[in-house]
């Protein structure tokens, strides 16, 4: 498995728990909002960060992608 896709995975797993949502629930969220793209496009930098990071960082990009639609 390559290097980014085991990181993607990673994120989900993290996003999740941090969360207390279910995988269906997390792959849906990422899915509408392009979550996965976003994480592969800044690997390098967010790869390089903590968990908590991490899932801060995807919060505040789903919130972002969230209030364009509206």
């Amino acid at each position: 498995m390559e290097e980014r896709t085991r990181f993607a995975v990673y994120c989900i797993e993290e996003y999740k728990a941090a969360k207390a949502l279910t995988g269906r629930t997390v792959i849906d969220i990422f899915n509408r909002y392009g979550v996965l793209d976003y994480i592969y496009d800044y690997y390098e930098a967010l790869h390089t960060t903590g968990r908590q990071y991490i899932v801060d960082d995807i919060g505040k990009y789903i919130e972002m992608k969230r209030d364009r639609e509206t």
